[in-house]
């Protein structure tokens, strides 16, 4: 039943017998045209009249077409405003007019061009009394029709009734209109040098609307009548009432522009930067140009009345105010606070440079979005830097980083240059243990790789080892990964002629499981061993190595190696160097059975690197080197082909390898198999 759809209730006629008289709509339609076409389209056809029977005839029949169009067109002013001036005009019939208007205002009193219409009747008419009467019963019934106050006003002002004026316009008055009737009040009473009452109405105006305009053409008035004490207490009542109004730039302006006239610079001077500092900044957010503007008029002040340093800080005022804007519509654009802050540097107030600072460390970035947090952290730091510098102030500074400090380990985000100006900070003030321990936090909080360097540079610069090697075993602790960190580490002990420590430290780095570049430890390794000459570790490390890896420059380092080995007894030194030849040599074929045995796809190029290496080393031996023993590289050239042709030719090099002659036979044999198995497989499905 809810969802049933529910139809009107069909009505029924009550009465089914038909109309007496029928009417259609084509016949309205019809009438209505005619009407239409008989008033406005068709010209009136003239008409002679001989007697009086005649015009009586013809005043009854336009009384007629009259009546009709007012019944007709019963809403219409106009309509009746018509039929009244005919009345009056044409037919000089005044009490048919005044009746005419008296019907049309009990149809509509509210139309107040009727009442003047009427007024203006009677005043043609010369019954000025009559006139006044309407303009009476007009304002009392509409009195916020300023219309009919201004011609009842006109009115009696032309007929030279001042009294009766000055009373209707204070019935006006007392309905408290807007600021023309007050004016033209004031107009009235300075026609006729009537300063004191003019005054009065001022003080009423400026009661019924406060606003900066009014009370500023008060203080005009006054100017213009001499009285300046009076124009300045009129200012100053303005300024105590409208001080947080939105306008009251404006009334500072044109109270600092009549103290220019006034001969008083230092006035307007005090009033302009109060109302700079009280009102341009309450309204930059709201109005710029209007704060702006207040700006401007300021600058064009100093630069007719003041001199080089005072038009210098009005200009900086401008530039403020316009940072001011900026940083108000988009706090988290720091590119904005640095520029405020260099323009308050530049002045040099301390305290406003301070209270810069403030508000821009007060706008904290939101944790995600991370590319605001570096400019903030750059705030932090210059602040830092100009208590340290500039202002001198070392506590303040101390507050800045710890409070910095406290910021970002409470958002979770780490910044390692904030830590370690901290602790180079504490250094510069002879604070060491200051300076350990807020790095110590930054390692227990923050740990990264240049907070761990720097840290132990500082102690290694102080001579405190043991402190180093802490710090060395916390950071690999840390990373066990990091190369850079082992390698450090062994540079340490090396230093200090422990070279026991640095060989286990190297057999541990080695040991760890992942590092991020192990080829550049072991090198290192090795390297240490062969400048400590222990040249049998150095070969016994190679042979680890390749056992971990069989890369093609391990071999090539290992047998340039063998080959460089160069022992202190100079009796066998023809001996050694053959010595060093045949070790060599056995590292390059050791490296050519692998690659010969490797089923990688590469192994062809690494093979043919080694063998180039290996005759480089064979002809740089001079007599004892055979290079017969490597391989032989055939050259080969081919053309170059591009779009617009042949280009030119560029060589090739194909490595023979004749070990391998017979897997390339095999290869070709079992290539063609699989051809063939191909074929047949395509034949089979050819047959189904």
């Amino acid at each position: 039943m809810s969802l049933s759809v529910r139809l009107p209730r069909p009505t029924s006629v009550k009465n089914k017998t038909p109309a007496p008289i029928q009417i259609t709509a084509e016949q309205i339609l019809r009438e209505a045209r005619e009407h239409h076409d008989a008033s406005e389209t068709q010209p009136h056809k003239r008409q002679k009249i001989t007697d009086q029977d005649e015009l009586d005839d013809y005043c009854l029949r336009k009384r007629k077409q009259y009546e009709d169009l007012v019944r007709r067109f019963r809403s219409d002013p106009k309509t009746w405003i018509k039929y009244a001036h005919w009345e009056g005009e044409s037919q000089k019939d005044l009490r048919r007019a005044r009746s005419v208007y008296e019907r049309a205002l009990e149809v509509d009193y509210r139309n107040h061009s009727t009442w003047i219409k009427y007024a203006e009747f009677e005043i043609k008419s010369k019954c000025i009394n009559h006139a006044r009467n309407i303009f009476d019963r007009a304002v009392t019934l509409l009195p916020r029709v300023n219309q009919l106050w201004i011609k009842y006003i006109h009115m009696e002002r032309i007929l030279g009734n001042v009294a009766g004026t000055r009373q209707i316009f204070e019935r006006w008055m007392l309905w408290m209109p807007d600021k023309e009737a007050w004016l033209s009040y004031i107009k009235f009473e300075l026609r006729f040098n009537e300063v004191d009452r003019a005054r009065a109405i001022f003080e009423r105006f400026v009661g019924c609307h406060p606003a900066v305009e009014i009370w500023i053409l008060y203080a005009k008035f006054e100017m213009k009548n001499g009285q300046i004490d009076r124009c300045r207490n009129v200012y100053l009542r303005a300024v105590d009432g409208l001080a947080d109004n939105d306008e009251a730039d404006k009334l500072y302006v044109a109270f600092a522009e009549f103290e220019e006239l006034c001969k008083e610079p230092e006035r307007a001077r005090c009033i302009y930067k109060f109302a700079i500092d009280h009102v341009a900044k309450y309204i930059c957010n709201s109005n710029k140009d209007r704060a702006e503007n207040l700006h401007r008029k300021f600058i064009a002040f100093e630069k007719q009345c003041g001199d080089k340093e005072q038009i210098d800080n009005a200009i900086v005022g401008l530039r403020r105010f316009e940072y001011e804007h900026q940083v108000w519509e988009n706090p988290l654009e720091y590119s904005n606070w640095f520029d405020y802050i260099l323009l308050e540097e530049t002045v040099g107030d301390k305290e406003r440079i301070r209270e810069v600072y403030e508000r821009a460390i007060a706008n904290v970035p939101p944790v995600t979005k991370k590319k605001y947090w570096k400019q903030y952290i750059y705030l932090w730091i210059k602040y830092a830097l100009y208590e340290e510098l500039d202002a001198e102030d070392m506590e303040r500074t101390r507050d800045v980083y710890r409070e910095c400090l406290k910021l970002i380990t409470n958002k979770k985000l780490s910044f390692t240059k904030i830590w370690l100006l901290a602790a180079k900070f504490e250094i510069r003030q002879l604070n060491l243990q200051g300076a350990r321990k807020i790095l110590g936090n930054a390692i227990g909080r923050a740990p990264k790789d240049k907070i761990f360097e720097n840290y132990i540079e500082i102690e290694l610069q102080l001579g405190n080892i043991d402190r180093c090697r802490k710090l060395y075993e916390k950071y690999l602790e840390w990373a066990p990964e990091n190369v850079y960190a082992w390698s450090k580490y062994t540079e340490l002990e090396i230093c200090v002629c422990e070279t026991e420590r640095a060989r286990s430290i190297f057999e541990l780095a080695i040991a760890q499981p992942a590092l991020d570049k192990p080829e550049n430890m072991w090198k290192t390794y090795i390297d240490f061993e062969i400048s400590q000459g222990e040249f049998e570790r150095a070969r016994d490390l190679y042979e680890r190595l390749l056992k971990l890896t069989k890369h093609v420059k391990v071999w090539i380092s290992y047998a340039k190696f063998e080959a460089s080995i160069k022992e202190t007894d100079l009796e066998g030194l023809e001996e050694q160097k053959k010595q060093c030849v045949l070790r060599s040599r056995r590292v390059f074929e050791k490296a050519i059975d692998y690659y010969s045995t490797s089923a990688f796809p590469d192994s062809n190029e690494e093979r043919a690197m080694l063998e180039e290496e290996w005759l480089n080393m064979e002809v740089g031996f001079g007599d004892l080197g055979d290079a017969s023993l490597v391989s032989k590289k055939l050259k080969k050239r081919r053309q170059m082909a591009t779009e617009d042709g042949a280009a030119g030719f560029e060589e090739s090099i194909d490595y023979s390898f004749p070990e391998e002659k017979t897997q390339i036979t095999n290869l070709k044999i079992l290539e063609a198999a699989y051809k063939w198995k191909k074929l047949q497989v395509e034949e089979a499905r050819n047959l189904f």
